[in-house]
């Protein structure tokens, strides 16, 4: 009763504080306003009111297993909606809120920075972490978010890190792709984990830094916006910067891991021509460094690399990169035939064949190399998809629709296994 009581006491608190908002006062004034004259006034039983009010919608996104969580803006319809296996709706039972509700609700999980950040660059990513008492013991649940504007109103993305970290021998990559991955075998060089959002990148760099961690005496600094999953320290000691909270930007938090006495650098996202840039220098100064795009397949990363460069750099860069370049792993999260989502996977390996082909610009060429390239334990996602495919563990409608080159997938389909 105690704690219903207290929501409800939220829940009116948000409504009384909505009412103070000036009318006239719109679009990013009206967030200002906000931030400046509502949230920053707030007592610290108010403020409290509203992190529980939070945390309760958080951990109800919990126990219906969702992925994620959206709330706030003009596309909301003021209900929270939620990602449950891939399916994203919304769930009358969380209640309606009104805008300024919810941007106040927004508003009220930033630190006066991030509020700062938010009105001036329009959106802003940062963690948000949930203390849950269980049997005595106060866990951590920890969600990746991001604050934005939509039409005036603000929006916001929470999406749930897991409190495990999924195993690596769950990936069944083959014992080539371990030896680059892994310090012990492979002491240098770039590895890509790339595919879209929300397929499953940050995951798999999680189970590669506890492959290491596990395995071999090291350092991993963690550079990334904003910081998902907390590494315990095993055999590694493991480092974490936060983007806008420990380090400037990507680029900053690289090259300063240089001086840091790093083993392994991870760049949480090669999303700019200067972090591209220093995270290709740090990779050829001799040190292990793993990196995530948003791209569907190893070519299309390579040409985006490429791409991100000015014209009068980009032979430089190519020579560079097609020296420093290990593996390639570009993955999507498909609909399973049981309901839930399966990982596929497209895996190259740098082999002098495809180092003579980026240096060349006979990027065409590398797709037949990956496909005919199993000894090395590469294989295209198109291979991928019908390997899902022949063990039923997606359909055949699946298998086609998340191809990247559906012509040569309708080619293979048929061909022996």
């Amino acid at each position: 009763m105690v704690a219903e009581q207290k929501l409800l006491n939220a829940k009116q608190l948000l409504k009384s504080l909505a009412h103070k908002i000036p009318p006239a006062v719109q679009d990013v004034d009206k967030q200002i306003y906000i931030g400046m004259e509502i949230i920053t006034n707030l007592s610290i039983e108010e403020k409290t009111l509203l992190k529980n009010l939070m945390d309760v919608i958080l951990l109800k996104m919990r126990k219906c297993d969702a992925s994620d969580i959206e709330l706030g803006g003009d596309g909301a319809k003021n209900h929270i909606w939620l990602r449950m296996h891939g399916r994203k709706k919304p769930l009358q039972e969380f209640g309606t809120y009104i805008a300024n509700e919810f941007n106040i609700l927004i508003q009220s999980v930033l630190m006066d920075k991030q509020r700062e950040m938010l009105y001036e660059e329009r959106s802003i990513d940062f963690s948000h972490t949930v203390n849950v008492g269980i049997n005595g013991d106060v866990k951590k649940v920890r969600y990746r978010a991001t604050a934005y504007f939509e039409l005036g109103e603000l929006a916001l993305n929470m999406r749930a890190i897991g409190d495990k970290i999924r195993s690596y021998n769950a990936y069944g990559f083959p014992q080539n792709v371990t030896k680059m991955i892994s310090l012990m075998h492979t002491k240098d060089g770039l590895i890509l984990v790339t595919g879209i959002t929300g397929s499953g990148k940050s995951t798999t760099l999680d189970a590669i830094v506890e492959l290491n961690n596990r395995s071999i005496e090291a350092h991993v600094i963690i550079i990334a916006s904003p910081v998902e999953y907390i590494h315990e320290s095993n055999k590694c000691i493991v480092r974490h910067r936060e983007v806008g909270l420990d380090t400037r930007s990507f680029k900053s938090g690289t090259i300063e891991a240089l001086r840091q006495d790093p083993d392994i650098i991870i760049v949480g996202e090669m999303r700019d021509p200067d972090t591209i840039i220093a995270a290709l220098e740090v990779a050829d100064s001799g040190h292990k460094v793993f990196s995530t795009l948003h791209t569907s397949s190893a070519i299309e990363s390579i040409d985006r690399i490429i791409g991100e460069i000015p014209p009068i750099e980009q032979d430089r860069v190519r020579n560079r990169l097609a020296d420093i370049l290990r593996c390639v792993i570009s993955q999507k999260l498909v609909p399973g035939n049981d309901g839930k989502l399966i990982l596929a996977k497209e895996i190259m390996i740098m082999t002098p064949s495809i180092r003579a082909a980026i240096k060349n610009k006979n990027l065409s060429e590398i797709y037949q190399m990956i496909s005919e390239g199993e000894k090395y334990g590469m294989m295209t996602m198109e291979q991928d998809l019908k390997r899902l495919y022949r063990e039923r563990k997606i359909s055949l409608e699946t298998a086609k629709n998340f191809a990247n080159n559906k012509r040569r997938f309708e080619q293979i389909l048929n061909m022996a296994f």
